[in-house]
């Protein structure tokens, strides 16, 4: 199995595009913009799904569904809202097809016109406010705390698997509160667990921080965000918690009568990550032979491969094989034995450093003889011999070092990539020369940022929450300055 990738200081964009549709993730479709994505790519977004759904749940969260189609009235009901997602929206109109006069062709019946388009969810914010004004009605009601898995559409004009489709996949949660602090203690709440599952499930190290004015999410009072850095030096969002204060719950009339019985608007957050992550592991992890996964991630942990030149080879290979994949099952250990007699073992090893499988095990002849195993590490692409009575013990510890290693590696590069700068000559110095996040000095005026966007289309990633508090000058207007943010051209 030829891989014929392009290596990504060759070319990363398209190292990435190929290695996207080579490793089985996902393809392009016949609609314009929107993708498929393949079971092999679906599998490691299941274990995304399951992780953030039991951490949601123990956070007392519940899931919910909603309509996919929203009345276009909702959205003018808050307007900063709409503002935000307008250029973005798909519209349904009419509601019948109908056979043209030739008798072939299909097309609009103009008959069958909605009395109110309806919006294609592009966010959900409108038509789940609109549905909590008949739930909440005391504060005995709240807090109200409800996630949707779902998927969402907004009309991008340039789109890449994963990082940017018309349609994707994702997950919103929608809460309610009696006040303002436990709101915002909601938020803050679940960029901590979009933080703690970047970091300890998927390897990716992230910097967490507020967004400034000009990149807030459209109707919130704050945006809280986890920040990436991928292998190229651009950052990625890689998730998003908002405090929208009562902009919905006055927009839709959400309101509950407190303990003394006095009506009062409710206080209210949302917050998602959606399938753009499938984008982040692999740049964050993978290299020029194909994926790297994370075991705790990757579809298939362990695959044994096996080695034989006659049909009595194969059977006691074959008994070896099957006695460990129980073994390694028993430990929840997800393993696969590819015994395909219709590909050759290098062909079969080939395949497996493509799609990341993290442990590979050979059997051939001569380890039975010797009581061994071959195992081969996807991360370092380093082979061992271990011993028959070790190989469980052996297999266990490498799965969490190569978890904790992937971790490392990514933490050190990004840490090696945040720049402290003090002049907007170093600013674009590192920029175009080493990418990665510019820690610089920023005057708190959305006129300066746009500026700074225009001349080097780098933006305000976050402000982060650890940053220390620092008198400066802006790196550009030499204005006074509170302390630094962080920079970075972005995906």
């Amino acid at each position: 199995m030829s891989k014929n990738l392009t290596t990504r200081s060759e070319d990363y964009s398209k190292w990435y595009n190929e290695l996207v549709v080579k490793a089985d993730l996902a393809e392009n479709s016949g609609v314009r913009g929107c993708m498929v994505i393949k079971p092999y790519g679906y599998a490691i977004w299941e274990k995304m799904q399951a992780e953030l759904d039991r951490m949601f749940k123990e956070t007392g969260h519940q899931n919910a569904y909603f309509p996919l189609f929203i009345p276009k009235s909702y959205f003018s009901k808050e307007a900063s809202h709409i503002d935000g997602f307008a250029k973005e929206c798909a519209v349904v109109t009419h509601y019948r097809l109908k056979t043209g006069e030739d008798g072939k062709t299909i097309e609009v019946d103009p008959d069958a016109k909605l009395e109110e388009e309806l919006i294609v969810r592009p966010t959900s914010e409108t038509i789940i406010w609109d549905t909590y004004r008949g739930w909440i009605q005391s504060y005995r009601d709240l807090p109200l705390l409800v996630n949707q898995w779902a998927n969402v559409v907004r009309w991008e004009m340039r789109t890449r698997l994963f990082l940017r489709t018309a349609e994707f996949l994702w997950q919103e949660g929608h809460t309610a509160h009696a006040t303002q602090q436990e709101a915002i203690a909601e938020a803050e709440q679940m960029m901590n667990v979009y933080a703690d599952f970047a970091e300890n499930f998927m390897a990716i190290p992230v910097v967490k921080g507020v967004k400034t004015a000009n990149e807030r999410f459209a109707g919130a009072v704050e945006t809280y965000c986890i920040e990436a850095l991928m292998q190229d030096g651009k950052a990625l969002q890689a998730g998003t918690s908002h405090f929208l204060g009562q902009n919905f719950a006055k927009a839709f009339d959400v309101k509950f009568a407190n303990k003394e019985g006095k009506q009062e608007y409710v206080w209210a957050t949302s917050w998602g990550v959606s399938t753009r992550l499938m984008g982040a592991l692999v740049m964050t992890h993978s290299d020029d032979n194909g994926l790297v996964l994370p075991p705790n991630l990757a579809p298939i942990q362990v695959v044994i491969v096996p080695i034989y030149r006659n049909d009595e080879q194969f059977e006691a290979i074959s008994a070896e094989a099957k006695q460990l994949m129980a073994m390694l099952r028993k430990l929840g250990v997800s393993v696969k034995y590819d015994d395909r007699d219709t590909q050759k073992p290098g062909w079969k090893f080939n395949e497996y450093e493509l799609k990341g499988v993290p442990v590979r095990v050979a059997i051939g002849p001569k380890d039975l003889e010797n009581g061994t195993f071959e195992v081969a590490r996807r991360d370092t692409l380093t082979k061992e011999v271990v011993a028959h009575a070790d190989i469980v013990h052996y297999i266990q510890n490498l799965l969490e070092e190569m978890q904790a290693n992937l971790f490392n590696k990514a933490l050190a590069y990004r840490d090696a990539h945040i720049t402290e700068v003090n002049s907007f000559e170093e600013f674009k110095d590192v920029l175009e020369n080493k990418g990665g996040f510019v820690s610089a000095h920023w005057d708190g005026t959305g006129e300066t940022e746009e500026k700074i966007k225009d001349l080097t289309k780098a933006t305000i990633r976050c402000i982060p929450l650890n940053r220390e508090e620092e008198a400066g000058s802006c790196v550009l207007t030499g204005a006074p300055s509170k302390g630094r943010v962080l920079f970075a051209k972005a995906y």
